[in-house]
């Protein structure tokens, strides 16, 4: 009975030791930087525009303007 009790406040140490250090990291942080892909939009006139924005949308095209 010992053994089990010994085990348990290791495994709840342990757990608790691991909430607070990954707590940050599974928590969304709306003011964190976000960084877009490096994709690119063809564009009808044969330019080429990149994604840009909190959203990480396309930009508009020169012809869209």
């Amino acid at each position: 009975m010992l053994k089990f009790f010994i085990i348990l406040v290791a495994a709840a140490v342990f757990a608790y030791y691991a909430y607070l250090n990954f707590y940050d990291a599974f928590v969304d942080t709306p003011d964190a930087p976000q960084a877009c892909t490096m994709e690119a939009k063809l564009c009808p006139d044969g330019s080429a525009v990149g994604r840009s924005g909190p959203n990480c949308e396309f930009a508009l095209c020169p012809s869209e303007r």
